[in-house]
C-alpha cells in the first residue's frame, strides 16, 4: 500500500499577481489583489517544517501549486491520499477547484464540501443563506458602478460598505463607514473602476470584532474546541493597507524594519462569558445547517451588551496567520506544523481504517 500522504493545495501570489496583469489589472491593483494570498507566502517558508512533522507521524507530505494540482491529484490513490486545501476563491482567486478536483478523483479533503468554498465567497449570497437559517447576519443591498441592483435597507446607524467577492470583510478604504447612501454608489463606482466588484453595503453594526477559529485536530473534537478572541487591532474596521501590513511581503519587510504590529487578542469568555456562548451556539448551527467543519473560522462584531453579530464565515483560514497560530497554541499546545501533521494523521487513521 503507498504510503498515506497529505497533499497540501496552493495558490501562489505570484500566479495570481501574473493572470490578473494579463487580464488587464494594473499591477498596483493586482498587487493588492493577490495579496490576499499572502497565507501561501507565509506557509512555503514552513513547508520543510511541515513535511517534518508529517514524517514524524508517517506520513509524506506534497505542496502542489493550484496549476499543477490536477494530474497530481488525479494519479493520487484515494484510499491512502488527503486532500487539504490552503487558498480558497471562485472569482479573482481560482483555489475553490482544489476540493472539486479531490471529489472528482474520490480523494477525501479536510475541510467543508466545495459549494461551501464558492459560497463563502460572495457575500451577498452567504448573507442570504445565514438569514435563510435564522443566524444575527446584518442584511446588505448590493450595488454596481454606481447602480442599486438590491436597495439596502434602513439604518440610523449608517451603513458599511465592502466588496462582495474580494477577499475578506474589509472596508478597502477608510470612508467605508458612510452616512449617506450617495457616498455608498461613489464608493461602488469606486470598487468597480479599481477592481471591477460590486459591493454590499450593510447597517453599519457597533462592537469589538470577533474571531472565532477551529480546527478539528481530532475526528471526535466538537465545538468546545472554538477559540474565540476579541482582535484589538485600534481600529474600528480593517482597511487594505491595514491587511496588507500584517501578511506576505509587506508584512514581512514590517518585521524587518521593527514596524510590524499584531492586534492583541484577547478571549471573549474572560470578559462576555454570554456573548461567548452565543458564538458557540452560532458556530454550532453553522455545522449542522451549513456543513462547516475541520477547519474554519467566522468573523462577529460583539457589543457591550453581549448583542453578537455574525459578519462572515471563512472555509480557509489564513492558518499561518498571528489568530490561528495563538489559537493552536493556546488550544492544542501545538505549533501551526504539529497542529496541521496531527490532524491530517488522525483523519488519515480514520480513514485507512475505514478503507
Amino acid at each position: 500500500m503507498p504510503q498515506p500522504t497529505l497533499i497540501l493545495v496552493h495558490e501562489p501570489e505570484r500566479a495570481c499577481f501574473d493572470r490578473l496583469v494579463a487580464d488587464g489589472y494594473p499591477a498596483e491593483r493586482a498587487t493588492e489583489i493577490s495579496s490576499y494570498l499572502a497565507q501561501s507566502t507565509d506557509l512555503a517558508s514552513e513547508f520543510e517544517l511541515l513535511a517534518a512533522a508529517c514524517e514524524k507521524r508517517g506520513l509524506a507530505f506534497m505542496a502542489i501549486e493550484l496549476d499543477g494540482a490536477a494530474p497530481v491529484l488525479a494519479r493520487a490513490d484515494p484510499q491512502t491520499t488527503l486532500v487539504w486545501t490552503l487558498t480558497d476563491g471562485v472569482a479573482y482567486f481560482r483555489g475553490g477547484v482544489a476540493p472539486a478536483l479531490a471529489r472528482l478523483n474520490g480523494l477525501r479533503t479536510i475541510g467543508a464540501d466545495d459549494s461551501l468554498f464558492a459560497l463563502c465567497q460572495d457575500k451577498l449570497r452567504s448573507g442570504a443563506v445565514l438569514g435563510a437559517l435564522g443566524l444575527p447576519a446584518p442584511p446588505a443591498g448590493l450595488a454596481r458602478n454606481g447602480e442599486w441592483l438590491v436597495e439596502p435597507p434602513a439604518s440610523s446607524a449608517g451603513w458599511f460598505v465592502k466588496p462582495n467577492r474580494l477577499g475578506a470583510k474589509i472596508g478597502i478604504w477608510p470612508d467605508s463607514r458612510i452616512a449617506d447612501l450617495g457616498h455608498a454608489l461613489e464608493l461602488s463606482r469606486r470598487v468597480f473602476a479599481h477592481y471591477r466588484d460590486d459591493v454590499v453595503v450593510q447597517p453599519y453594526v457597533a462592537g469589538r470584532n470577533v474571531r472565532a477559529s477551529f480546527l478539528g485536530l481530532k475526528p471526535e473534537t466538537g465545538i468546545e474546541a472554538l477559540g474565540i478572541y476579541f482582535v484589538d487591532s485600534g481600529g474600528d474596521f480593517q482597511t487594505m493597507a491595514d491587511s496588507m501590513a500584517l501578511y506576505g511581503e509587506t508584512g514581512q519587510a514590517a518585521r524587518d524594519a521593527g514596524t510590524y504590529a499584531e492586534p492583541e487578542l484577547e478571549p471573549v469568555g474572560s470578559s462576555q462569558p454570554a456573548a461567548d456562548r452565543k458564538i458557540r451556539a452560532i458556530a454550532q448551527k453553522l455545522i449542522a445547517g451549513l456543513g462547516l467543519r475541520d477547519v474554519f473560522s467566522v468573523d462577529f462584531r460583539v457589543d457591550a451588551d453581549d448583542t453578537v453579530h455574525l459578519i462572515e464565515f471563512e472555509v480557509c483560514p489564513g492558518l499561518p496567520c498571528f489568530d490561528f497560530r495563538d489559537y493552536c497554541r493556546r488550544q492544542w499546545g501545538m505549533s501551526l506544523a504539529d497542529a496541521m501533521a496531527q490532524t491530517a494523521a488522525n483523519r488519515l487513521r480514520v480513514q485507512l481504517h475505514d478503507g
